[in-house]
């Protein structure tokens, strides 16, 4: 079951051919795809959750507990899970790709612009596991607590009852907007090994972060020539933090522009780094939480340099009167802030 319209001008499916299931590509793995510079391309996007061995992997089969319809669940979920191996040590994330992007090349930056987000469910889940998360010695009491959402329209739905009938009838719920991006966004890691796919990195990965919504471009330092970008982990909504380990985690279908800005890596301290048509987004990444923090106001700062030749103890001054540090997740081993600065706070210089 696919929603929405391939808008690309390339359709990537997700088949146990072209996604890898808890790693990231690396420099050794063989593109799926192949587009030039200013392309846009299309990918229909797998989420983990129903698929997980703790959930029994079959999804038809562990979303039927919560009253879905065999005929509503993805069929490529559905392969993949079937046919496709995991080991025990990976991470939980269906990534697809690699995309090969003609002319790209290590030190160079892969402009990533979301142009469309459409639904390729309506249900989902929020799942707890085996002591994770914020309150990993209260959460959860067993070893997996999966909890399912519905979307209708522009709303996520949390039934209070979790049984067969919660897809026909929510009845009492919690409502709360949805906000749909991807949680896995990146290029490429340099070598033969493939990195795990929970911690987020240099290349990108697992940023978790929510303001990566359609009209946001998400700029990535290239590790490897022809990038190797690849995608995963979508969400229809998720809270900073993602406390209880993932959120509302459901497929999506993924439209993307593609560009790349020559020998650029070195914007944000060679970090990966973001904007919306609002804002600037610094991204920190450390397994301490406390100089995560410290590393997305350093990213700020090289931005307030780069894009508006601010000088470092006035940008400092302004991030402290004006910008925002956010948590992006507290969950992924490497945990991940961003700093948010606005610009319109620089129409002066626009």
């Amino acid at each position: 079951m696919s929603r929405g319209t391939v808008l690309g001008a390339h359709h990537l499916a997700s088949t146990p051919d072209t996604v890898l299931w808890g790693e990231l590509p690396c420099a050794a793995d063989p593109a799926v795809v192949r587009i030039s510079a200013g392309e846009t391309i299309t990918v229909d996007t797998v989420s983990h959750e129903g698929i997980l061995p703790d959930q029994g992997r079959d999804p038809r089969e562990f979303f039927a507990r919560f009253g879905v319809p065999a005929d509503r669940v993805p069929a490529d979920a559905v392969a993949i899970a079937a046919a496709l191996p995991r080991s025990a040590a990976s991470g939980p994330h269906v990534v697809t790709g690699p995309i090969a992007v003609r002319g790209a090349a290590a030190g160079d930056l892969l402009a990533v612009t979301v142009v469309d987000l459409a639904r390729r469910a309506d249900y989902g889940i929020v799942s707890s596991r085996h002591g994770r998360g914020a309150l990993p010695d209260s959460h959860p009491a067993g070893p997996v607590h999966s909890v399912f959402c519905r979307a209708d329209g522009d709303e996520g739905i949390l039934p209070l009852r979790q049984d067969e009938a919660a897809y026909r009838d929510a009845g009492r719920a919690i409502r709360f907007p949805l906000r749909p991006f991807l949680g896995i966004m990146g290029v490429a890691a340099a070598g033969a090994a493939r990195p795990n796919s929970i911690p987020p990195g240099l290349y990108g990965g697992n940023l978790d972060i929510t303001c990566l919504t359609v009209g946001s471009t998400l700029y990535l330092p290239v590790q490897v020539d022809e990038a190797g970008l690849y995608v995963g982990d979508p969400h229809y909504a998720q809270g900073d933090g993602e406390v209880a380990l993932t959120a509302f985690e459901a497929p999506l279908r993924a439209t993307l522009r593609v560009e790349v800005v020559p020998g650029a890596a070195r914007i944000a301290g060679g970090r990966p780094y973001a904007e919306t048509r609002e804002l600037l987004i610094g991204i920190g990444l450390d397994p301490d939480l406390d100089e995560a923090c410290r590393e997305s106001v350093r990213a700020a700062l090289d931005l307030l340099a780069h894009r508006y030749a601010i000088p470092a103890e006035l940008g400092y001054a302004y991030l402290s009167a004006a910008a925002d540090v956010r948590i992006s997740q507290v969950v992924d081993r490497v945990k991940g802030c961003h700093t948010v600065i606005r610009k319109a706070d620089f129409r002066e210089w626009d």
